[in-house]
């Protein structure tokens, strides 16, 4: 393992971290803001996985996830809200 692989996976891990608080909260990020950083946030996955950089492309899939489920919650409630206009 590279010491790079461990760098990388251990600043990923602590962006993670830093989201939890967001997925259990009321407050949201933007849908446009989620969707971009999950689009960021895969290219960043597969080029660590075809630079072997193995541990980083998992935290980077767990730094995805984070997102895709924030995106989501902020899509149901956009959702919610225009059908409760109707």
């Amino acid at each position: 393992m590279q010491w790079q692989d461990i760098a990388i996976s251990v600043a990923q891990w602590a962006a993670v971290a830093a989201l939890v608080p967001s997925i259990f909260s009321k407050d949201k990020p933007a849908l446009s803001s989620s969707l971009l950083t999950c689009a960021c946030v895969a290219t960043f996955m597969v080029s660590y996985l075809t630079l072997g950089l193995i541990v980083s492309g998992i935290s980077a899939a767990s730094l995805l996830l984070a997102w895709v489920i924030l995106a989501y919650q902020q899509w149901r409630i956009i959702r919610t809200r225009k059908t409760d206009t109707m």
